[in-house]
This record gives structure tokens, sequence and C-alpha cells, in this order.
């Protein structure tokens, strides 16, 4: 089992960057690898794949909506998952959430859910 906690939301004007992280805990090690995504949810809406990144960090994909404005990472040895977005806009507005998939590479759905963090972009 695997926890998750994500830092990092808050107020933050449009054309800003905000970095968002996910510290990970639990079951982990090179035996027990595991992807991670950030989804998010804005009010009214259904939950949405923001990015995802695999175990060795090499492999990671984007929704379209903040391909070129996200880049997601982490740091394996501080079990650390970053979503580092630049140029916000209004309707990025959301909870963001991190996720996690037991294995390399990462597949939906996932295994565990952190609470969220509250992303505010103001116009």
């Amino acid at each position: 089992q695997v926890q998750l906690v994500e830092s990092g939301g808050g107020l933050v004007q449009a054309g800003g960057s905000l970095t968002l992280s996910c510290a990970v805990s639990g079951r982990t090690s090179s035996t027990y690898a595991y992807a991670v995504g950030w989804f998010r949810q804005a009010p009214g809406k259904e939950r949405e794949f923001v990015a995802a990144i695999n175990w060795s960090g090499r492999g990671t994909s984007y929704a379209d909506s903040v391909k070129g404005r996200a880049t997601i990472s982490r740091d394996n040895a501080k079990k650390m998952v970053y979503l580092q977005m630049n140029s916000l806009k209004p309707e990025d507005t959301a909870v963001y959430y991190c996720a996690s998939r037991m294995g390399a590479v990462w597949v939906h759905p996932p295994d565990s859910w952190g609470q969220g963090t509250q992303v505010t972009v103001s116009s």
C-alpha cells in the first residue's frame, strides 16, 4: 500500500507558475516500483488526467490541455514526484490529485490517491 500527500497548491495569477509536490510513503522500493500520475477536478466537472511518469522517470505523458506548459518529474531517492506548471490559466483552477499505480509503467486506473491540493488561478 502506498500513501500520497500533495502540497504546493495555492492562489496564483494567470500567466504565473506553480510546482506541486507529492510525497510518497509506504511499500516503495526498486522491488515495489510504482508509477505516478497527476489528476485534477474542477468544480462541477469530472476528474481528469493531467500527467504521468514511469518509475524510471524516463517515460512521461501529458494531457493535451497542459502539454508544453507542464513538466512532471520524480526523485525516487526522496520519494517525491513533482508537477511544474507554467503559463497558468484560469481554467487550470482545480483540486489536483496525486495517484500511484504499482508497476514500472503508468497504467490506468491508479491504485492509490492522495487527498488533493487546491490550485486557484486568478484572471
